[in-house]
């Protein structure tokens, strides 16, 4: 049972962190690119604010965020069968997952909903904003990064690895 929860987890861990941290760290970027002029086929030469990447970069962080509270209800099951709950780097890493999941919470879809709200009404955006917002979203992958890690490492282990 340990390995299939195990399996599980770090499918959970792939298939929904990693789409959060690349859309939001490709948001910034897509926000500051949002003028496009459009002067093809005839038409006035009037820009267009094409907000669609935006849009779409924060629907994928949203719902992924919302799918990786698979990643530790599945990863509780798995330290429990393992017997590992109460071992530091289980306590470490939970933690800092506790920490990344409140920065994507209280820091990063909000500052992404004001900056596509911004967007939608064709207001320009300051560029402090994005960059205060990849701050965030640095610092949100980085706590990731940190306790995969600490999965793999698991320091103090007594499993060899």
């Amino acid at each position: 049972m340990t390995k299939f929860l195990l399996s599980l987890h770090v499918l959970a861990a792939i298939l929904a962190v990693g789409p959060v941290t690349v859309a939001a760290s490709m948001f910034p970027a897509a926000v500051r690119r949002v003028p496009v002029a459009v002067t093809a086929g005839g038409g006035d030469g009037a820009g267009v604010w094409d907000v669609g990447t935006v849009r779409l970069l924060h629907r994928i962080c949203r719902v992924y965020a919302g799918l990786g509270i698979a990643v530790p209800v599945l990863g509780f099951a798995t330290a429990a069968s393992m017997g590992v709950l109460g071992d530091a780097w289980l306590v470490a890493s939970i933690t800092l997952t506790a920490v990344a999941a409140g920065l994507l919470a209280a820091f990063v879809l909000p500052r992404q909903e004001e900056l596509l709200e911004q967007l939608t009404d064709r207001q320009p955006v300051e560029r402090a904003l994005t960059a205060r917002l990849a701050m965030f979203t640095g610092v949100f992958n980085l706590l990731w990064a940190t306790v995969t890690v600490l999965m793999i490492v698991r320091p103090g282990s007594t499993t060899g690895a």
